[in-house]
């Protein structure tokens, strides 16, 4: 396949979007939550787990803890027993604890509204700060790469790079910060129910034309 210029790349992701806007008019966030903090809760806890399992589990975790106080006052081992059905819980509940008795400290028991107030908090990085910065705040601060993303990304040829952080800088020239966050919300619906990572459905595809990599 011929190396694509610059020009056909803007083209064709700015026709993907309009494809995947038609195609998911409902995309959003799919963690359950109701406030900035039960979003960086539920996000910290989603690494390497789905957004289902997460979603059972803070049914009632946030009936238990509704403040940022809560958390940083509780019984570790409890808190951990809390989340337990979770992977990796022992580390996310010592993350969650020190991430909100810094919130506690020093931000008034808030989620703070800046990238770099985010990153300082343990557990979060860009991802998650991204998460709730889209999602909790409207701030257009990056694109979310998860697992889907960073999927659909190689396969539409959208990034050759397999870090996350190289992901988000190589779709971030091509996507409009007014879009960042819905793009990514665009391409993990897409990577749920459709390009899943061991049978994408290229036949059903509704970006198939758009795709390099959709089976012929």
């Amino acid at each position: 396949m011929p190396r694509e210029s610059a020009t056909a790349r803007r083209q064709r992701v700015g026709a993907l979007m309009e494809i995947l806007r038609a195609t998911y008019p409902e995309a959003h966030c799919e963690l359950e939550f109701s406030n900035p903090l039960e979003l960086l809760v539920a996000t910290i806890l989603s690494a390497q787990c789905t957004d289902k399992q997460v979603n059972i589990v803070t049914e009632s975790l946030f009936q238990k803890y509704r403040s940022a106080q809560d958390y940083a006052e509780s019984d570790l081992e409890t808190l951990t027993l809390d989340i337990r059905r979770i992977g990796l819980f022992r580390n996310k509940a010592r993350n969650i604890q020190s991430c909100c008795r810094v919130l506690m400290e020093q931000h008034g028991g808030q989620v703070p509204q800046s990238m770099d107030a985010l990153l300082a908090l343990d557990g979060v990085g860009r991802k998650t700060a991204n998460v709730v910065l889209g999602n909790a705040f409207g701030i257009e601060s990056g694109i979310v790469v998860d697992t889907h993303v960073a999927r659909l990304s190689l396969r539409l040829r959208l990034s050759a790079n397999t870090h996350p952080e190289k992901i988000e800088q190589d779709l971030m020239q091509w996507v409009a910060p007014c879009d960042w966050t819905l793009f990514s919300h665009w391409l993990i619906w897409h990577g749920r129910r459709r390009c899943g990572a061991r049978s994408p459905d290229c036949n059903g595809c509704e970006i198939r034309s758009l795709c390099p990599s959709a089976s012929k």
